[in-house]
């Protein structure tokens, strides 16, 4: 595989579509007020869904079980900073940020760590798309420190664990076993710390809340199943960076269904983002 290389049209449609699942759980999740709750639910869906695939999946290989262990790692100090971002700004402020630093940086690393050195024009697409993403946040009300802090440290673990698992994986020579055994050791920390702590507010919970978070949960192991496979397809760069579109489709749900003003720094950071697209895709 020639990293520098465009992507594929299979490639694109699987990262796209990742990224409106990835913006429909996140919505989902923000939706519930108590980010401990949100959390704890999700990570019981995700765990309930991965593990069919770690039965029914190959084991991956032992050389990708370091990578897997330590995406874990990077998954639960991720999970952490989410919450906090989510507890000190708004959602439409810390979640592009958090989105936008990632590819970036995952281009630094993919090429210092991995030998994948993009071509100019797919570098420029990268470079366009971020600033399409961070137009969302500075073309607004800028969040405060904390919150700011959060998100970017939020998008250094988006960054480590993108490129840790687009090694890992492509050791693994199983991505659904993978993401199983990733999604269902990354899923049981904050589920053991709300049944701990938090289980008399659990119980409490309308079964709307319970069965939506679930559904959160079943959503993220689809999205980030997704991204896994295609990075086992092509480079890491552009498809973190076609990933994050996720925020604009997360602006279109505000838009429909929380009846939210689309906006004119939405329609330049689309406007970006598009063209950030199609660099990534010229040849």
């Amino acid at each position: 595989m020639d990293p520098s290389t465009t992507l594929s049209l299979t490639v694109t449609l699987a990262v796209l579509a990742a990224a409106v699942t990835h913006a429909v759980w996140n919505a989902i999740a923000h939706g519930i007020k108590d980010q401990t709750l949100a959390f704890a639910l999700i990570g019981v869906g995700g765990a309930a869904v991965s593990v069919p695939l770690v039965i029914v999946a190959a084991v991956p290989r032992s050389s990708s079980w370091p990578y897997l262990l330590a995406s874990v790692g990077i998954h639960v100090f991720y999970n952490l900073l989410l919450m906090q971002c989510y507890r000190l700004g708004e959602f439409s402020q810390v979640y592009p940020l958090a989105r936008g630093v990632s590819p970036l940086v995952v281009t630094v690393l993919a090429a210092a760590f991995v030998h994948e050195h993009l071509a100019p024009v797919q570098i420029g697409g990268v470079a366009v798309v971020s600033a399409g993403l961070a137009f969302l946040v500075f073309g607004g009300r800028r969040p405060g420190r904390g919150a700011f802090l959060a998100a970017v440290g939020t998008g250094l673990t988006i960054a480590a664990y993108t490129t840790v698992d687009g090694v890992g994986v492509r050791a693994s020579a199983s991505p659904v076993g993978y993401i199983g055994w990733l999604i269902l050791l990354q899923s049981l920390c904050v589920p053991l710390f709300a049944v701990v702590r938090r289980r008399d507010v659990l119980l409490k919970q309308p079964r709307r809340i319970l069965l939506s978070g679930l559904l959160a949960g079943a959503l993220s192991v689809l999205a980030y199943g997704l991204v896994l496979w295609a990075q086992t397809k092509g480079a890491l760069a552009p498809i973190a960076a076609l990933r994050e579109t996720s925020v604009i489709f997360g602006a279109i749900i505000g838009t429909l269904v929380f009846h939210e003003p689309f906006g004119r720094s939405r329609i330049i950071a689309t406007v970006l983002v598009v063209a950030g697209i199609i660099l990534l895709n010229v040849a």
